[in-house]
């Protein structure tokens, strides 16, 4: 074994104060590593309709989609910290899948010799799923998976999320709180979702709502001074309404307007947006890659 620095950043300690519920029960100076441990999870499915699961990740990398079968969660966690040992409970349909037994204040930015990863398939009871993590890498894919609800909240991230395949229930809430990060969320209309609540700090942020549009559906976002950029295909029925300090905006492909309104024309259910940013730029675009 051997003793690791964990470095600290401020900024994202003070993100994650505000968006992750996430505390570690390490050293803040010093952190001990050993062998990489590789542990099989296998989460059965509770005796319920639906399933409100938690999963409570620090930092690291977590990948998830779905796929499991027979089985409510299943996949492989690799770690080297003995804290970093996953547990989790089940209470009726309440189910958590957590990071060990940590708590200092503070997210640490884990050094290269640091290991902690998960790697999850979801199966096909339909859920009420929510996300607490800190500073981490994510890659999620929940294309297909029957998400009633999503609620993701994160410090300092770096996460691409997608919905490669609609969501085959509807999804009353997507709600995303995060703190300094880059995230590119993609496929957005697959969600299914009625209500999308996106709130963020500082950082770079795309929201690709490409996909198929099931119905009505309205976007509230917030965000500070970001780069944030909004794709949505031509052919969509788009309202766009800015509010707060933002100046620059730019626009590409089909989208119609200026100042505080803006446009995309087409047919089938609306998408309604709500931009409020108190600095920043936004760009408006159809095509459907960067």
């Amino acid at each position: 074994m051997a003793y690791r620095t964990v470095l600290i950043a401020a900024a994202a300690l003070a993100v994650v104060s505000m968006a992750c519920g996430v505390t570690f029960n390490i050293p803040m100076d010093r952190i001990v590593t050993g062998p990489v441990v590789y542990e099989d999870i296998q989460i059965p499915v509770p005796d319920a309709e639906e399933v409100e699961l938690t999963l409570n990740f620090g930092a690291g990398k977590l990948e998830l989609q779905g796929g499991a079968k027979d089985a409510l969660i299943s996949g492989e966690a690799a770690y080297n910290v003995a804290d970093f040992k996953p547990r989790f409970s089940m209470e009726g349909n309440h189910v958590k899948l957590e990071t060990g037994d940590l708590e200092i204040n503070g997210i640490p930015r884990l050094s290269d010799e640091v290991r902690n990863e998960w790697d999850l398939k979801l199966g096909e009871t339909p859920l009420l799923l929510t996300i607490n993590a800190g500073a981490y890498q994510g890659d999620f894919d929940l294309g297909g998976v029957p998400l009633k609800s999503l609620t993701i909240s994160d410090g300092a991230a770096d996460v691409r999320l997608r919905f490669s395949e609609p969501n085959p229930v509807v999804m009353d809430t997507l709600r995303y709180s995060t703190g300094a990060s880059n995230l590119r969320l993609s496929d957005l209309a697959n969600a299914n979702f009625e209500h999308f609540i996106f709130r963020s700090g500082f950082g770079n942020y795309t929201l690709d709502f490409s996909g198929q549009l099931q119905r009505d559906a309205d976007v509230s976002i917030q965000a500070g001074a970001s780069q944030l950029k909004i794709i949505a295909p031509a052919g969509f029925n788009v309202r766009l309404t800015i509010k707060g300090g933002l100046t620059n905006v730019e626009t590409q492909g089909e989208w119609q307007g200026s100042g505080d309104e803006y446009r995309l024309m087409g047919g089938g259910p609306t998408l309604t947006i709500t931009v409020e940013m108190g600095a920043g730029n936004l760009q408006l675009l159809t095509q459907q890659s960067d």
